[in-house]
């Protein structure tokens, strides 16, 4: 069945990876992007390539706070909210003001936008693992309480937070999905992966923060697309949803595989943990899987070589 969509932030690294399936799924997607100066514009334009070239899809230029966000979710059965002002380490001092205006406030005016429309089965909000801060548990399941330690997730959690409300007190059909750190072909420059990966090319020091024993639950970027997508159609309005990979492994170990991947020996320099990181991530699944189908299904290695292949490929 086709569903006529509305995907925010369709522009950047999930997003766009988000609207392709959609589109190649026989869906109509409108996608909105205002294209912030976080990281080059350049990258975002090569994000929309192929999507540019499809009937089904439509760009519409425009910053969230500003657009017609009625007239725009008027007649939409799916609403993916990816746009949000990214970075942990960038969120703090006076650069909190973008935090609350593109991640909460954003968020509220499309849920106003959302209240009035008799068309939208589900809106699948893009939350993260950084709402958990230093969990008390690891795995981490979606009851333990939240204690983000940056004000990133701090916005994050405000936003999950206005879905429940918007639900609870008007009926908005809205989830909201826990990544657990995306990567893949497109990742964003500033993040760990494609960060080790450029350097391994340049021949270039790679930069870690802290000692590299830090753990993370590495997400394929495919998989959190499925996520979405299962969301969409099996979710339960009001309800939050850990999406992780299932590759909790150390930021070391995750080096030693792109040395093998690149058959080379890298140069890695170690730097002071920043605020805001946490020590360790990883998520209990067992709710998606239950109650969504969801499965992960790219493990760490398949999806290193795919992303390494992409960053590389993309220099030729």
């Amino acid at each position: 069945m086709s569903r006529s969509c509305l995907v925010t932030g369709c522009a950047g690294f999930i997003g766009s990876h988000l609207c392709e399936r959609l589109v190649r799924d026989g869906h109509d997607v409108v996608g909105i992007d205002c294209f912030t100066d976080y990281y080059p514009r350049p990258a975002k334009e090569s994000n929309l390539g192929w999507l540019r070239t499809q009937p089904a899809f439509r760009l519409i230029e425009a910053n969230l706070l500003e657009a017609d966000l009625p007239a725009l979710v008027s007649g939409k059965s799916w609403i993916f909210h990816q746009a949000a002002q990214a970075g942990v380490r960038a969120s703090w001092g006076d650069d909190f003001r973008t935090y609350t205006d593109n991640n909460i406030l954003a968020t509220q005016q499309l849920l106003e936008a959302a209240r009035s429309s008799q068309a939208l089965d589900m809106l699948v909000y893009a939350s993260s693992s950084s709402v958990y801060g230093d969990a008390e548990n690891y795995p981490t399941h979606e009851l333990m309480r939240p204690r983000p330690v940056s004000p990133y997730g701090v916005s994050k959690l405000a936003a999950e937070h206005l879905c429940c409300l918007y639900q609870r007190n008007y009926d908005v059909p809205a989830v909201s999905l826990r990544y657990f750190t995306v990567y893949g072909p497109r990742q964003r420059p500033d993040m760990a992966f494609n960060r080790f990966i450029s350097a391994l090319l340049d021949g270039r020091a790679i930069g870690v923060y802290g000692d590299g024993e830090q753990t993370r639950d590495f997400t394929f970027i495919s998989d959190a697309v499925a996520a979405n997508l299962l969301a969409a159609m099996y979710g339960r309005a009001g309800e939050v949803y850990n999406i992780g990979g299932g590759s909790r492994i150390t930021v070391n170990e995750v080096i030693s595989m792109l040395e093998e991947i690149a058959g080379q020996k890298a140069t890695v320099t170690h730097h002071a943990q920043q605020k805001g990181d946490v020590r360790h991530t990883g998520a209990d699944i067992s709710k998606s899987m239950r109650e969504l189908g969801f499965e992960a299904r790219i493990n760490i290695r398949e999806g290193l070589k795919e992303e390494f292949d992409w960053i590389a490929g993309s220099r030729n």
